[in-house]
């Protein structure tokens, strides 16, 4: 068995037995999980199966039914959101969350109060290596409603990189963009993961999950499933089940 504190030195977040019920609905029901620095985290599951609400309770946005959350072996679990970020854990949500009323380049920036207390290292060059590097920089000035969804959806990862987080938590990170934009998104997130950036991603494109993720979780109604290699947690008759159904499983 492997020691707790030399599990601990390796593990970047660990999420212990967290559940998170509404009323009688279990929509995250005894999650155990960890990750390792450096690497891409994706989660799968149907709809329903509480994978935005594990994104919320990481990021301590969802209140939790029991359970903790630790990053570097920190227990963070009764830490307000706002100072999750300062810990340098940073997300995107699955509905776009941009101020329609201010520019490209002024979204981003407010994403630099994340780390800009600790760091002080977000300068207008900080910024616009950003916008270019998501591929946003043509459209600095315009407002979020005059671009695509697509569009809008990289200011949101733009604004969730901009402070340089450990720990990134993409909610379908590429909704709304064509096949070629998600390669280039998926090339970013492999950038990222190059960099140091540990990122927990939820995405419906099963593919790009196979192609980007390193390691998977699978989903369905609040728990676990499986998880492992991406191609084998694909492949796994659990999760082949939860999305086309018992009857259909044992057909393919």
């Amino acid at each position: 068995m492997v020691d707790t504190a030399v599990r601990r030195r390796t593990a970047l977040l660990e999420v212990e037995d967290l559940a998170v019920h509404f009323g009688g609905v279990k929509a995250v029901d005894g999650i155990t999980l960890q990750m390792r620095p450096g690497h891409i985290y994706g989660v799968l599951g149907p709809n329903g199966s509480g994978k935005s609400t594990l994104l919320g309770a990481v990021t301590r946005l969802t209140p939790l039914t029991r359970g903790r959350v630790l990053l570097e072996g920190q227990d963070y679990t009764r830490v307000p959101a706002r100072k999750v970020h300062r810990m340098g854990i940073a997300r995107t949500f699955q509905t776009v969350r941009l101020l329609d009323d201010r520019s490209v380049r002024d979204n981003i920036l407010l994403g630099q109060d994340t780390l800009a207390r600790r760091a002080r290292r977000t300068t207008g060059a900080r910024v616009d290596e950003v916008m270019e590097r998501v591929g946003v920089r043509e459209v600095a000035q315009l407002r979020p409603d005059e671009l695509s969804y697509g569009m809008q959806r990289r200011v949101e990862f733009a604004r969730a990189i901009i402070g340089s987080p450990r720990l990134l938590l993409l909610d379908e990170p590429t909704a709304g963009m064509n096949t070629a934009e998600r390669a280039e998104i998926g090339t970013l997130m492999k950038q990222l993961r190059d960099e140091g950036v540990t990122q927990f991603i939820v995405e419906h494109d099963v593919q790009m999950m196979v192609d980007t993720c390193d390691h998977l979780f699978a989903m369905n109604v609040g728990r676990l499933i499986a998880q492992g290699e991406p191609l084998e947690v694909v492949r796994h008759p659990a999760v082949q089940e939860a999305y086309v159904g018992k009857g259909a499983a044992r057909g393919a």
